[in-house]
């Protein structure tokens, strides 16, 4: 017999999305699976919840009825259950955790053989994607958030500062002069990351307010930082980059910070991000615990 609570689990997924396809990948199963977990759940109650058809999806009557009082018992039974197993003395279980790709490659996926083996009951799944992932449509635990955030119901947690800095391979600087203001960059090739609010108007922003905008231009744009680091240490232009970039390139000596008259712009700083929950799972807490102390209060970045 398939398992009653994840039946209601599906049903309320494909009601809320409107689709069963998203949410067997919100649950991390079939569609064929999905739908099964429909079909016995119907057979259990003995009414039809769903119109299925290949464009659309819709409650009955008895579905809205049903929806509305899984939406108010479940959430409670799973608080039981978190509450329960916070009285374990070992975090474990899933946890799946979104971050920005080029951070994530460089200062999340070294520190997880650590942190697995001061939580070996905790799985990981890292999930990298430059995209700004929806928590809780995605399935996601929790995602790291890099600048100043928009107000929203989420939990946030500071875990660490982040500064721009502007950088060229020192054959660049030699090549076409090193810049001592701010207004001087836009006399030279501007590598752009493209995510950005300001991409494309052509400028940069500086100023610990970050409203004293630089028009730049360039032969290039990336919606990825290590592609920009990359382009810039073989002397194709200048960067504008957050340090946990471009930090290693500088130590390396492949990429030269340029001062300037104007202050870099503090991108906000690091966040972790969750939602909100009246018992946050032991295996959140410790991941949260444990990047607050591995990037704050010196960051490894930091040059």
């Amino acid at each position: 017999m398939l398992d009653r609570l994840t039946g209601i689990n599906v049903f309320i997924k494909a009601a809320t999305a409107g689709s069963i396809s998203r949410a067997a990948r919100q649950m991390e199963m079939s569609a064929a699976m999905a739908s099964k977990h429909l079909d016995a759940l119907e057979s259990r109650i003995g009414a039809k919840l769903l119109h299925r058809t290949t464009r659309k999806l819709t409650l009955t009557e008895a579905g809205r009825h049903y929806l509305e009082a899984c939406s108010r018992i479940l959430p409670e039974l799973e608080e039981a259950e978190t509450a329960v197993g916070s009285q374990r003395k070992d975090a474990s279980g899933l946890l799946r955790l979104s971050a920005p790709l080029s951070f994530g490659v460089r200062y999340l996926a070294p520190l997880m053989a650590a942190f697995s083996k001061a939580h070996p009951n905790v799985v990981v799944e890292l999930g990298l994607n430059d995209r700004r992932i929806d928590l809780v449509d995605e399935g996601f635990d929790m995602t790291i958030r890099i600048g100043t955030l928009e107000e929203s119901r989420l939990v946030t947690r500071k875990i660490a500062d982040a500064a721009m800095v502007v950088c060229a391979a020192p054959a660049y600087w030699r090549k076409h002069g090193k810049p001592s203001t701010a207004a001087e960059l836009s006399q030279h090739n501007c590598l752009r990351y493209s995510l950005t609010p300001h991409a494309y108007r052509n400028v940069w922003a500086f100023g610990r307010q970050r409203d004293i905008l630089v028009a730049v231009s360039g032969n290039l744009r990336a919606n990825n930082g290590e592609a920009l680091v990359n382009a810039a240490a073989e002397g194709q232009g200048v960067i504008y980059e957050p340090e946990f970039i471009v930090a290693d390139a500088v130590r390396a000596g492949k990429l030269e910070v340029a001062r300037l008259d104007e202050p870099f712009s503090q991108l906000g700083g690091i966040h972790v991000v969750y939602p909100p929950q009246r018992h946050l799972p032991k295996r959140m807490r410790a991941m949260i615990d444990f990047l607050a102390e591995a990037f704050g209060p010196t960051p490894p970045w930091r040059l």
